[in-house]
């Protein structure tokens, strides 16, 4: 006789989209199991054809409103890789600084809102911020700065405005940048404060073994540039992206998946990626908080992404303090090109992981095909891959308990974060 076990949830809010998560279980095996998207497509890739060159970042920058410099600058650099720009180090700086940004406001909406919660046994963040007042409103002082950053160097915090093909319409005011350090050295001291005592959650117990892939800088830890690596090894310039990469599409989902060229391997992008392939461009005193948080120089526990999180949140004060040190206004503050006809490709990390681009141009400019590959999409199959490892790790959980425990498990992805709540389906049955 089959003893089956069918556990649904109705919603599931702190995450982007509409998806379904089916497993069954037969005895202590995992027989199926597939996390399907179903939110409606929206066709950004169709509505850049025909589109002049100059107008793909600030439409793509409608992908997210989280995110959209991730957009902004991956789809500009896959241009002025096109028209063979030589972006300026003024630039280039001013351009990690947005960025810094865009990763303190996004990783602290993250963590403290959207994913402490679960680990401190709550169903949202704000039944959460009643025994925890001073945690939310230390993460909400910081989260500010961040924003503040976006709008002094992009013009606005949701989709900048500032930012162009070749640079920047105007260079920030120095005197407005300046006036940031105080809040950035308290934001220092106050990110280290939240890293410690995220470090403090109970963890579950579980590792896998990922391949990794993130961009790299031999310089710095990569934000806006570098070749694309892996853990095992691989190294390729921007441009040789897609002969190692592949998406796909599956019957389940409206989103893409991808895997490597050849295999049907999963890969994992975003923080820990990053992480375990850069841990060494991380500045000093960020390598020895992740020890301070008990991280070594490599995470396999994907509860701990968390954790990874506020380490770069912490690199990100750092950094963005770094660079309104020495800012000087570039001069211009974008660099011209006149549109040639071929290929560009560009590749920046979003808080969630690498973010691909790529445009072919003809001679007038227009763009006659894109692909974007953002990081979600690309994590799908190592979701999953994580989710059945989670169940199999804890078939002695009730079935709310297992419930519980599956959801965290999506969000240590952090997939495209949304301030609504949207639906999650999770079906377990169990025979």
């Amino acid at each position: 006789m089959s003893d089956t076990r069918i556990i649904e949830v109705g919603q599931l809010a702190r995450v982007e989209g509409e998806g379904a998560l089916h497993v069954r279980l037969e005895g202590d095996r995992v027989a199926e199991l597939a996390f399907r998207i179903y939110e409606a497509p929206r066709f950004f890739e169709a509505l850049l054809r025909g589109r002049d060159y100059r107008e793909a970042p600030d439409i793509t920058a409608r992908i997210c409103g989280i995110c959209p410099v991730a957009y902004l600058l991956g789809a500009g650099q896959a241009m002025e890789a096109l028209l063979g720009l030589e972006i300026t180090p003024e630039i280039r700086a001013l351009r990690r600084l947005i960025y810094c940004g865009e990763w303190i406001q996004s990783h602290l909406l993250h963590v403290f809102f959207l994913h402490a919660p679960d680990f401190l046994g709550y169903d949202d963040a704000i039944a959460m911020a009643a025994d925890h007042p001073q945690l939310v409103r230390d993460a909400m002082a910081l989260k500010a700065t961040g924003n503040r950053l976006l709008e002094a160097v992009g013009g606005r915090a949701v989709h900048p405005v500032n930012l162009r093909v070749g640079g920047f319409h105007r260079a920030p005011d120095a005197e407005a940048l300046a006036a940031l350090r105080p809040e950035l050295e308290r934001g220092v001291e106050k990110a280290r404060e939240l890293a410690l005592a995220v470090a403090g959650f109970e963890f579950p117990e579980v590792t896998q073994a990922y391949l990794c892939v993130s961009l790299h800088h031999p310089e710095e830890y990569a934000i806006t540039e570098g070749r694309i690596v892996s853990s095992e090894g691989l190294e390729i310039e921007v441009a040789a992206f897609e002969d190692h990469f592949e998406e796909y599409q599956v019957a389940r989902s409206n989103a893409l998946h991808a895997r490597l060229v050849g295999s049907d391997r999963p890969y994992l992008v975003g923080p820990v990626a990053r992480y375990n392939n850069n841990f060494a461009q991380l500045s000093e005193e960020a390598r020895r908080l992740a020890r301070e948080c008990g991280l070594g120089e490599r995470v396999d526990n994907p509860f701990r992404s968390i954790q990874v999180r506020m380490v770069e949140v912490f690199y990100a004060f750092e950094e963005a303090l770094r660079l309104v040190e020495a800012y000087r206004p570039p001069a211009p503050a974008a660099v011209e090109g006149a549109p040639v006809a071929g290929r560009g490709c560009g590749c920046t990390e979003a808080p969630r992981g690498i973010c691909y681009h790529r445009y072919d141009v003809d001679r007038e400019g227009l763009i006659r095909e894109a692909r974007i590959m953002p990081p979600t999409s690309q994590n799908q199959r190592q979701m999953e891959a994580d989710l059945k490892r989670v169940v199999e790790s804890n078939l002695s959980l009730s079935d709310e308990a297992l419930q519980w425990r599956c959801e965290q498990a999506i969000r240590n992805f952090d997939p495209c974060i949304s301030c609504a709540t949207h639906f999650l389906k999770l079906m377990v049955e169990r025979g």
